[in-house]
């Protein structure tokens, strides 16, 4: 039920078409930093479709130059692209520079070790093939030529392999035999299809029967490809990385470059009730049968890191069956095999994992009391540093004295920042949508806290609309998150966007109820088998503590919204608690808790929920 990639802007649009004239002329704030009255018009759905999209960030080994992926939308071919861009950090201020353009989209830089050539997955050959370009300059030149899409790419610490994944079918003994049935299928007007075993889909994808592996390909001296790409988990009946958000962290070479390690849950027909992720290990010319490193582990283990000195870390998890379990840091030394864990005591659970290039600390990212923190774990002693505290970190790249990072908040979309790893004044390297939002003013918002259920303290965000001026009372839009292990927080997004009510004349209120992530486990773990209870308390007791402490909140005109979690709460809501809203909308919500069966297609959650 979490909504992840599924949900749209149609509420936002909605909100939008209906929205109440909005007061002007009173400040408002874009990033805490207060703009002065009466300049700019309000941040609209077209606006937010419009922007400038920055992720992927990539230090170089020598940690002076940043490449990244911006996105940007063309309206009129109702599609979004992207292209590679560069930036030299030696220069104070410095400007990125477009690296790649054209109608193609640019995707996943990863460094070659000199530093010199950007490897790259771009669609510009008709399909999505692995190109390198130099970093002074010239035209990218094609590495690969399969007749399959790559999805993530790695480069050896050695240069002279490259990891990648491509979904083939596990019965094909080439590349080819996938493309000539995928075709084949594709010129077959039948439209029916034999399903034997689940999963059946992922999300809104139907399964055609192929799994993503994991390929290395040798490379020639000049950077070329080298011969045939080795399948390294032929045999395996998992999809690595995992559909359909999985990525390249869920592999890692080995910093002599001789090994692979991978992340794959092998559960066969139990797949869609299983959680348990294994870490493999297998040399990357392949021809060994890969080791299961954390068998003793019947949870997740993901995210495998590698420290310089050899030492593997990675995430775990210590419940079957429980996706949103807390995920803790684990280190295997390399020398005794012994592994540890680095944050069992540490009551937060981690997102991301890496590490410096000389291996001397850990970057994590975590959710802490609303904000998407950033944390430096010290591998020997397991103390954690806090970098970044405010906002949402959703990216990050290590060097050996300063991480680069990508940061977002309630009050604007991703930059890219750089903050020394000893802690310090951060600096901002890119403004991405200076131009877009020169014109618009953004709200001002706020965190606030109340007595929830159980009388335990319970946290939530208001929303300043457009053009606020305190004397007057404005209508709420009362947005209910999904999950529902999923918060709102200090962060951006582009389904549920608070400036875009905001910017429609809306007060926004947003709580992060039992069940939300970010303030313990024991926090999070208490929803299960209770999605109508203390979260409605929750929401309930925070809707009046909000209006109680802003009195420009207009308790009379309350719209309910939720999406996923939401919208079931929305259908809760209409029959626990229908008497205080003039509006309640509701998105994909599940109405009736047997239905989510057929309703889902990854067990595991009706399971344990």
């Amino acid at each position: 039920m979490r909504c992840r990639a599924t949900c749209g802007l149609a509420l936002a649009g909605l909100v939008a078409v209906t929205a109440p004239a909005a007061a002007a002329g009173a400040a408002q704030a874009a990033g805490g930093a207060a703009q002065a009255a009466g300049a700019g018009a309000p941040f609209t759905v077209d606006d937010l479709v419009r922007l400038e999209r920055i992720t992927d960030p990539q230090l170089s080994p020598d940690g002076r130059q940043l490449a990244f992926v911006q996105r940007q939308t063309d309206m009129d071919a109702n599609k979004g692209r992207t292209s590679l861009w560069l930036l030299d950090l030696a220069p104070r201020r410095a400007a990125p520079r477009r690296l790649t353009g054209g109608k193609a989209s640019d995707s996943s830089p990863r460094w070659s070790p000199d530093g010199r050539t950007l490897y790259f997955i771009s669609t510009r050959s008709g399909s999505g093939q692995v190109w390198r370009i130099a970093t002074s300059g010239g035209e990218a030149q094609q590495v690969t030529d399969y007749p399959l899409d790559v999805g993530s790419l790695k480069v050896s610490p050695r240069g002279d392999l490259l990891a990648l994944s491509l979904e083939v079918f596990p019965d094909c003994p080439t590349l080819g035999c996938t493309r000539e049935r995928l075709d084949a299928r594709a010129k077959d007007k039948a439209g029916a299809r034999i399903y034997e075993r689940v999963f059946v889909r992922h999300w809104d994808t139907w399964s055609n029967g192929t799994r993503s592996h994991l390929f290395t390909q040798p490379l020639a001296p000049g950077g070329g490809a080298g011969g045939a790409p080795v399948d390294l988990s032929r045999g395996f009946d998992a999809d690595i990385p995992d559909k359909p958000f999985g990525d390249d962290e869920a592999f890692a070479f080995s910093p002599d470059g001789r090994t692979l390690v991978f992340s794959a849950r092998i559960a066969g027909r139990t797949e869609p009730w299983s959680t348990n992720f294994d870490l493999f290990e297998v040399p990357v010319e392949g021809g060994a049968a890969a080791v299961n490193l954390t068998v003793a582990n019947p949870a997740a283990d993901t995210q495998p890191v590698f420290l310089a000195n050899g030492d593997l870390a990675w995430l775990a998890q210590e419940r079957p069956g429980y996706e949103s379990d807390r995920f803790h840091i684990m280190l295997k030394d390399a020398r005794s095999g012994s592994a540890r864990s680095l944050t069992g005591g540490w009551d937060r659970t981690v997102h991301q994992l890496g590490a410096t290039p000389d291996g001397k600390a850990l970057l994590a990212t975590v959710d802490e009391l609303g904000q998407g923190a950033l944390y430096r774990v010290d591998p020997k002693t397991a103390a954690p540093v806090r970098l970044v505290a405010s906002g949402t970190v959703e990216a990050f790249s290590a060097g050996r004295e300063r991480v680069v990072y990508a940061l977002a908040s309630l009050a604007g979309p991703v930059d890219l920042y750089s903050v020394a790893l000893r802690g310090g004044r951060a600096e901002r390297l890119t403004d991405a949508n200076r131009e877009r939002l020169a014109a618009r003013r953004m709200s001002e918002f706020e965190q606030f806290t109340f007595r929830g259920w159980n009388d335990e303290t319970v946290y939530g965000y208001v929303v300043k609309p457009y053009g606020f001026e305190p004397a007057k009372r404005y209508p709420i839009a009362f947005v209910v998150h999904g999950g529902p292990q999923v918060g709102f927080g200090n962060l951006w997004t582009y389904r549920w966007n608070a400036q875009t009510f905001a910017g429609a004349g809306y007060a926004v209120a947003m709580i992060d109820f039992h069940g939300t992530p970010g303030y313990g486990q024991a926090f999070t773990d208490s929803i299960r088998g209770d999605w109508g209870g203390k979260p409605l308390v929750d929401l309930q007791k925070g809707l009046a503590a909000a209006i109680e402490k802003y009195p420009w909140l207009d308790g009379e005109r309350v719209c309910a919204l939720g999406a996923s979690y939401g919208g079931f709460m929305m259908n809760w809501i209409e029959g626990n608690w229908p008497e205080r809203f003039r509006c309640i909308v509701n998105h994909d919500g599940v109405f009736d808790q047997r239905m989510m069966y057929y309703a889902t297609e990854e067990l595991w959650f009706p399971e344990w929920e």
